[in-house]
């Protein structure tokens, strides 16, 4: 603020200077002679300067009208750009051009009638005459243009860059947001299966610890393998966690992520089979996967539709219920069903809040994929989803390992 009326204080007084000499040096044959009204009125010219940053059209306008007070009173006259070109240049280039353009307009017109009438100057010298003020007003404006086009340029270039990095800051939520529901996805698909099976497997050991204790030793090798597969994904989970803390929260470990989508896909549903059978829910798989490479992310929820539904079907579905797992292939899609003949909430999850029909609809959501869920009109539930073939190529084919399911 101090600099800026510093150089408008600085402009002023080199106006006043320059006003001061012209009418002091000024010499007209049949003007009257130049008084103390007549430098009065040369500082009345530049004083409103001191405002030409906030009023600049009000400043050219105060200017003018001294000025064409002074030639009124027919003092000794001087050429109008010497105090015009300043006011012109600060009200052009605040956007007031057309308020601006009457006022150089005006003079030199006025200018060029009274020397052709008093003086009879030929056309040629009155355009001598005239050029220079003409040239001084012409680029004062043109530099005022120049400059306002400039700052408006540089303006725009600091707004775009502001925007730039708001969509960075909001991308890098996005994906931040993205990456830890995926995560819980995983945590909750991980860990509710292993203990929906765990918790059948080792009731059906109690059962038969005396009974039967080699069916009961069975049982918990089972819970044992289950335990330990879902605490290596956890601990492969928690391992991208760590590396996204270190490389930023807009960094995830892609390494981490790929190995993680080639370790979860349709390949394992022969081990997911033999676990929920193990936990003694009878499931037979069909499919029509015709041996092509699912995409792999594609294949990783498919894999985790399949995980989820029967986890709600061995948690809610009673002890009677047997369940299916159809795979039908199309060309641009693939449809993953599952379904449960059970007396239970079957593969719809909790009524009471549970998370798996959320994760899943997520799940396929993400994929522009549909998903239906409810139950049966004959009983049971069924949870069913279109999946797109778009993702990138992944995983191995899928037909052998719901074949080597069904073995």
């Amino acid at each position: 603020m101090l600099r800026r009326w510093t150089v408008d204080t600085g402009i002023a007084l080199a106006v006043l200077v320059a006003a001061e000499i012209a009418i002091a040096a000024g010499n007209e044959d049949g003007s009257v002679d130049r008084d103390w009204f007549a430098y009065l009125l040369g500082v009345a010219m530049a004083a409103p300067l001191l405002l030409r940053r906030r009023y600049p059209t009000a400043v050219l306008y105060a200017v003018s009208a001294v000025l064409l007070l002074f030639y009124a009173l027919d003092y000794p006259g001087f050429p109008p750009a010497l105090v015009l070109a300043v006011p012109l240049y600060d009200a052009t280039r605040a956007g007031r051009l057309w308020w601006a353009m009457p006022v150089p307009v005006f003079f030199l017109a006025v200018g060029a009638v009274v020397l052709i009438a008093h003086r009879e100057m030929p056309p040629l010298t009155l355009l001598a005459a005239f050029l220079p003020q003409a040239t001084t007003l012409a680029v004062a404006m043109l530099l005022a243009a120049l400059m306002r086009s400039r700052a408006a340029y540089a303006a725009e270039v600091r707004h775009r860059l502001n925007q730039a990095e708001r969509e960075r800051e909001l991308e890098a939520q996005r994906l931040v947001t993205e990456e830890r529901l995926r995560i819980a996805r995983d945590l909750h698909d991980t860990v509710g299966h292993a203990i929906a099976t765990i918790t059948v497997q080792s009731a059906a050991a109690l059962r038969l610890l005396d009974a039967e204790p080699e069916r009961a030793r069975e049982a918990l090798v089972s819970i044992r393998g289950t335990g330990k597969a879902a605490l290596a994904e956890m601990r492969a989970t928690l391992g991208q966690l760590r590396s996204d803390g270190r490389a930023g929260p807009a960094a995830p470990d892609l390494h981490g992520r790929r190995a993680q989508e080639q370790n979860t896909g349709l390949h394992r549903l022969p081990e997911l089979l033999a676990a929920v059978r193990a936990a003694g829910l009878p499931v037979v798989p069909h499919s029509e996967l015709s041996g092509e490479r699912l995409p792999a992310a594609l294949d990783e929820v498919a894999y985790r539709i399949v995980q989820e539904s029967l986890t709600n079907v061995l948690r809610h579905a009673g002890p009677a219920a047997r369940a299916e797992v159809l795979l039908q292939a199309a060309p641009d899609s693939l449809c993953v069903e599952v379904r449960d003949d059970g007396v239970g909430a079957g593969a719809g999850g909790t009524p009471s809040g549970g998370r798996g029909l959320i994760g899943m609809r997520e799940r396929v959501e993400a994929l522009s994929g549909r998903f239906e869920a409810g139950p049966r009109p004959g009983g049971g539930f069924r949870v069913r989803a279109i999946l797109p073939r778009t993702a990138p190529e992944g995983m191995p084919p899928a037909r052998e390992a719901l074949e080597g399911g069904a073995r």
